[in-house]
């Protein structure tokens, strides 16, 4: 085909698209289930219609192929386990009794069976839930929801193509499961996972699918050459399936590197790739592997995981070098659309100028949509449109709000002694002995509080005028006051204030600091029904008056325990938010660490002897490429630094990460020259512990014992049990004791009773230490 017939040929399409409802509709039903409130008929009725909303809006909205199978109840890779019949032996009763329940409870764990380890999605902050395989798992295909969305798209009409998770990417995120090996590859699986790829395909084709899409975004780490000739007998076995539909292999989220070729000579029928974080990688990847004559390409070109408006303009230039790689070139997203909001529209707070700025996830289909167009019938037929994308991008790359001299002048005069801190750990931890006095194996938690349905009445009545400043922090101050008595009573020995006045541990100091805007209807899935709205980070960075101290100060004020100052990272600010297109990150970071340093100092003469600044999303961050990844963790770190250095040695400094593989960056954490690191270890078994002992982590350490993602509450016995697992690996002068994260979307009954047991099992162990009195 000519570069002009596939030009012609263009069409528009997305990967996925937001699960949640305008309202977060799905979010209600689904809570509403486990609470009994709605029973699984009205659960499946609302899925069904927020599904239609959304394929009826792509479709309304000029996208030719609408995505299925990309909707799911909690994760899109726990869909994958149940479509290949990958279910732990633990929870197969509860499944075979109740397909539903037994799926939530593979998720979310019961009092009786703990839930799938839970992680990050490449570099995403989504999290999905880690496939648990053995040498001994039997995979049996279960296509039935694929099919099942297949045909509800069919019936409307409407061109659909179903949305896999690749085989090679499924085992490649995949663990062993309790009881394994920890060297067992499940990739070794691979020949007993593809014929029952093949027969979910050939359900689909029966159905009416004429393409489905396999994801395969793992491709686009570093992969030995033993992953290399996986995947390339994977397709070659897929591909050369007689009863299958037209496939397209989909990678996203960098430059697909050495499986480019591999996929480009694999025996299928089209590649999806990401032209936006790598898009100059996968042009020369593309064009050095002699294009894909013959083949349909994908090309996305607009951004899905950020809101910023596309440069129509320079996208069209992108596919225009396209055209002659492939035999048909398509429009889309880099990737689902799953990771950003819905609709700017609804923004009704953010000034019409810088909403022109934004596309979520309904404007960047138009973008899309715009682009098919412009490249199919030629840009003369859009022109209005460019026109109105050159005055947004000139507008945002105008305005003063992007660009503060002060702030910039403040990063400039940096000096490497500014992010270290004035004496070595040892003799800082010493002098924190003496001054905190605290038992061996001090128990604390990571931060936040339940946040009850008062709490957000409240919050609510506080932004609808309903109640009036005053009343609102009187409502504060009583939970704070509750909190803390609860703290004392239960025996905890470093105490927190709750965060009950936190609306998002990102956004609520986002809405304090200069450069940031929050958005009020931005929801995105972070997992399960878990949403958050991350703010977007527009300009530079600064902080007019202090943010925390004040609570803080009240909260040490109820009690002669000390009581921790929490602030975030200046990277999980970064992570969790929008970020700036137009300058490299490691300066935005310097931005926010400085802002964070004055907090830091603020809290310190206040009278705050324990801070705790949390970097979740420092191994999220993280490069999916190794070779990115030393200049990424350089300026993290520093920034980390820049904002913690400047204290007494005395005031102890905490860090807290969860919910991600830490092996690869514990040198990374050393570097952080925390006091003291707490980390998810709950759902691992202490893996986290034995990798810093490996090692030779020389700080305190508090991994996990209690999983807060879980409505389960740990025994006394089973925290104790872990406590003494992560002795094996970490002194008792260096080990501390607490949850995995925070304790706010958790209620209060299984909190009280989880953090009793929590105390109960360190006192339990702390007895029988040789030093113990």
């Amino acid at each position: 085909m000519t570069s002009k017939s596939a030009a012609a040929a263009a069409r528009a399409t997305v990967y996925g698209y937001p699960r949640q409802g305008r309202g977060r509709e799905l979010k209600k039903a689904i809570e509403g289930y486990w609470k009994g409130r709605v029973d699984a008929d009205a659960l499946r009725a609302t899925a069904a219609e927020l599904r239609r909303t959304n394929w009826r809006q792509l479709a309304g909205a000029g996208i030719h192929e609408v995505p299925t199978g990309d909707f799911s109840y909690y994760d899109h890779v726990l869909d994958t386990s149940v479509m290949v019949g990958a279910i732990p032996a633990r929870h197969r009763a509860a499944v075979e009794a109740d397909a539903l329940d037994g799926y939530f409870a593979m998720a979310r764990g019961t009092q009786d069976v703990a839930p799938l380890e839970m992680t990050k999605w490449f570099d995403t902050n989504y999290h999905y839930l880690v496939p648990e395989l053995g040498p001994d798992t039997v995979f049996t295909a279960d296509s039935a929801k694929q099919v099942a969305e297949l045909r509800e798209a069919l019936a409307l009409g409407l061109t659909a193509r179903p949305v896999l998770v690749g085989p090679v990417t499924y085992l490649l995120l995949a663990k062993p499961a309790p009881g394994v090996a920890a060297d067992f590859d499940p990739l070794t699986l691979l020949d007993r996972l593809l014929p029952v790829y093949a027969e979910v395909l050939s359900d689909l084709r029966a159905a009416g699918a004429e393409w489905v899409q396999l994801d395969e975004p793992a491709l686009v780490q570093d992969r030995t050459p033993a992953e290399l000739n996986a995947a390339t007998r994977a397709y070659r076995d897929l591909g050369t399936l007689t009863d299958r539909p037209k496939l397209l292999v989909a990678s996203y989220f960098d430059r697909l590197g050495d499986a480019l070729p591999v996929l480009a000579k694999a025996p299928v029928d089209g590649l999806a790739l990401d032209f936006t974080e790598a898009a100059a990688a996968n042009l020369d990847a593309l064009a050095a592997v002699g294009g894909l004559p013959g083949k349909r390409l994908v090309a996305g070109v607009v951004n899905g995981r950020n809101i910023w408006v596309n440069d129509l303009t320079k996208s069209l230039a992108t596919l225009g070098t396209l055209l002659g790689l492939a035999d048909r070139v398509d429009v889309a997203a880099s990737c689902s659309l799953l990771h950003v909001p819905l609709d700017a529209t609804a923004e009704r707070d953010i000034e019409p100028q810088i909403l022109r700025w934004l596309a979520f996830a309904r404007q960047k289909t138009a973008e899309v949509v715009t682009l098919a167009k412009g490249l199919a019938q030629g840009t003369g037929t859009i022109t209005g449109e460019l026109a109105a994308n050159r005055a947004a991008l000139a507008s945002r790359a105008n305005s003063p709000i992007t660009r503060d001299p002060a702030v910039r002048a403040r990063v400039g005069a940096v000096t490497d002694a500014d992010a270290h801190r004035s004496q070595p750990y040892g003799e800082r931890a010493a002098a924190q002995r003496a001054h905190l006095g605290l038992p061996l194996l001090p128990t604390t938690t990571i931060g936040s509080f339940p946040q009850t349905a008062e709490l957000r009445v409240a919050r609510a009545d506080l932004r609808a005028g309903r109640i009036d400043t005053a009343g609102y922090e009187e409502r504060i101050k009583a939970e704070i006051q509750e909190v803390i008595s609860f703290q004392e009573k239960t025996g905890l020995d470093v105490l927190v204030h709750g965060e009950a006045e936190r609306n998002d541990m990102v956004q609520y100091f986002a809405e304090q600091l200069t450069g940031y805007l929050a958005t009020q209807h931005g929801w995105v899935q972070s997992y399960g029904t878990r949403y958050v709205r991350p703010p977007i980070l527009a300009g530079d960075i600064s902080r007019p008056e202090p943010m925390t101290v004040r609570w803080t100060t009240y909260a040490q004020s109820l009690t002669r325990r000390p009581v921790k100052g929490m602030l975030t990272g200046p990277v999980t600010m970064l992570a969790w938010s929008f970020v700036r297109d137009d300058q490299p990150l490691g300066d935005t970071a310097r931005q926010v660490a400085l802002a964070l340093r004055d907090e830091v100092n603020d809290l310190e003469t206040a009278g705050t002897s324990v801070i705790q600044v949390d970097e979740p999303a420092l191994r999220e961050t993280l490069p999916l490429r190794a070779a990115d990844r030393p200049r990424y963790l350089a300026w993290a770190t520093e920034a980390f630094r820049l904002t913690t250095a400047g204290v007494r040695p005395d005031t102890q400094i905490h860090t807290h990460m969860c919910y991600a593989e830490f092996g690869d960056i514990v040198q990374a954490i050393d570097d952080l020259d925390a006091d003291v690191i707490s980390l998810e270890a709950a759902r691992s078994h202490m893996q986290v512990a034995r990798e810093l002992a490996a090692h030779g982590y020389p700080r305190e350490a508090g991994p996990g014992v209690y999983d807060i993602h879980s409505p389960r509450v740990p025994s006394t016995d089973e925290a104790a049990a872990l406590l003494r697992k992560g002795l094996e690996a970490i002194p008792a002068e260096r080990l501390w004791v607490n949850p995995d994260c925070g304790l706010k979307t958790r209620g209060w009954p299984e909190t009280r009773a989880s953090l009793d047991n929590l105390v109960a099992a360190a006192q339990a162990v702390r007895a029988e230490l040789p030093t113990a009195d």
